[in-house]
């Protein structure tokens, strides 16, 4: 496969994986009740709102004007992302949420597979593309993983699994990763 290839194929990859992530963390918000998105486990927990408001406002500030300005906005207030004075509705926090994937979802799919080798600054520190993508999915990996975790546990025995149920991997030999998650249609009902 020559370099290009390579580089195409990541990129579908990368945005792959992103959309991938979106979509495992709307569907597991969607399970919880309004009033537990804002339930703290302990003093010192994030609630799966300031969770969601810490990923958008990571997300927004790194993939805005992202070849071109440094990935740290001087509008972003990281900090800020903790606090949650008041209790935005759900609606409130999934619009910003949205916002902020639209724009990684846009710039994702603006990039070519040139771009790759482009440098460009977080924070002042230089990344490659390469670098600066991998380090934003791992990112979203682990803010995603909190928000499934802490929805599971609210959502109880209500939970409907996001991937492939308990006891059910025979069902799923072929794989299906690269059309997205298991399909909703695959876990109706079923707990894992």
């Amino acid at each position: 496969m020559e370099k290009t290839d390579l580089r195409a194929a990541y990129l579908a990859d990368i945005g792959r994986a992103f959309r991938n992530y979106k979509t495992l963390a709307e569907r597991a918000i969607a399970q919880v009740a309004d009033d537990d998105l804002h339930t703290l486990v302990d003093p010192d927990a994030n609630s799966l709102a300031i969770v969601v408001k810490h990923l958008a406002g990571n997300l927004r500030s790194r993939f805005t004007d992202f070849l071109t300005t440094d990935g740290e906005k001087p509008d972003r207030n990281r900090d800020d992302e903790f606090e949650m004075p008041g209790r935005p509705a759900r609606a409130e926090l999934l619009q910003r949420w949205e916002a902020a994937w639209t724009t990684t979802l846009a710039t994702l799919g603006a990039l070519a597979p040139d771009d790759l080798d482009r440098t460009i600054h977080i924070r002042g520190e230089a990344f490659l593309v390469l670098e600066a993508l991998d380090r934003s999915i791992t990112h979203t990996a682990y803010h995603v993983g909190q928000i499934v975790f802490l929805a599971k546990h609210f959502a109880g025995a209500r939970w409907t699994s996001l991937s492939i149920p308990k006891g059910r991997s025979a069902e799923f030999v072929a794989g299906s990763y690269k059309k997205g998650i298991v399909p909703k249609a695959a876990t109706n009902g079923v707990k894992g």
